[in-house]
């Protein structure tokens, strides 16, 4: 904009100057150029007096010399004036013509500032429109904004909704798989009693702890049987054996072997650990008192020995010593 404020000033500048050398060609144009002053006729006194003067002088008569040399002079005179005649046509010419192109200058001028008002309108509106449409937009992203806000909010709702309704569903399903899973329970514990139940607590349940110690088999010998079954049971140590074994190997039936158990724990010879065999429940036997047994020292010559009273783990007899000992033991390990 300052380039064509600079450039509009330089215009002017110029179409002043150009004006300025107009007007001065105008006054000169308009100001008619001065004729040659006619030669006043001379007066009487004048005629006498140049008359006595040439008389007077001794001159030749020269008046076609002067005739022909104002001629001569007036045309020069008409040239001169037919030469300023032209130079003023084209003064005038070229007055016209600076006239024409400071005319167009002007129009130029006119047209440039009409132009710069016009685009100044253009972009005044243009701003206006651009300012509306802005304000439009604004609205329009406040409209969306309240809208995603209310669809939000909504949303939000929904979810909130959908949260507690499935975290109610959950409860529900939750109490419904619990009171299943412990009708299950009680179901499975009950299930489990009764495949735990043996037939020994059954006849403990039926029979009375008199009958349990009174138990009797018929033809045999209690302590003896006692005995042997402790005896067997020994041999297995502190691992035990199941009952359905031994009674295969006494030729008892499992009541009879029942019964005989529970004579043997109320004794206190053996104790009985449940198990799960073969996916049933049943006992295995583990010795708790070995009954005394006489055949092991029945050899031994501590029995017969004439000098037993004299015999110490730290005196001269002692049976850490003792060769009869030692061989009774070699005899007995080779008889085994």
């Amino acid at each position: 904009m300052k380039n064509d404020k600079d450039s509009g000033n330089k215009k002017e500048k110029r179409i002043n100057k150009i004006k300025g050398q107009l007007a001065r060609l105008r006054a000169k144009l308009d100001t008619p150029p001065t004729p040659p002053t006619p030669p006043t006729p001379p007066t009487s006194k004048e005629i006498k007096t140049k008359t006595k003067e040439i008389k007077n002088k001794k001159t030749k008569v020269t008046e076609p010399i002067s005739k022909a040399k104002e001629a001569k002079k007036e045309v020069k005179i008409k040239d001169d004036i037919k030469k300023k005649a032209k130079k003023k046509v084209k003064i005038k010419a070229d007055v016209k013509s600076k006239a024409k192109e400071a005319k167009k200058e002007v129009k130029i001028k006119i047209d440039t500032k009409k132009k710069t008002k016009k685009a100044k309108k253009m972009e005044a509106k243009i701003k206006v429109e651009a300012k509306k449409k802005a304000k439009k937009a604004k609205k329009m992203e406040a409209k969306i904004k309240v809208e995603a806000k209310k669809k939000a909010k909504e949303a939000k709702k929904k979810e909130a909704k959908i949260k507690v309704e499935a975290k109610k569903k959950a409860k529900e399903e939750a109490k419904k798989k619990e009171e299943e899973a412990k009708k299950k329970e009680e179901e499975a514990k009950k299930k489990e009693e009764e495949a735990k139940r043996t037939y020994e607590e059954e006849l403990e349940e039926q029979l009375s702890e008199e009958e349990i110690t009174s138990f009797q088999l018929e033809k045999t010998d209690m302590d003896k049987m006692c005995n042997r079954v402790c005896e067997i049971i020994a041999g297995y140590e502190n691992n035990g054996t199941l009952q359905s074994e031994l009674w295969k190997k006494l030729k008892l039936s499992s009541r009879d072997g029942s019964r005989l158990a529970l004579k043997l724990e109320r004794m206190g010879m053996i104790t009985r650990e449940k198990i799960l065999e073969k996916e049933r429940w049943t006992y295995k036997l583990i010795i708790k008192k070995i009954p005394i047994n006489t055949k092991s020292i029945e050899g031994s010559p501590c029995l017969t020995c004439p000098v037993e009273a004299k015999c110490s783990l730290d005196g001269e007899i002692s049976p850490k010593t003792c060769k009869l000992i030692e061989d009774w033991v070699l005899v007995e390990l080779k008889n085994k």
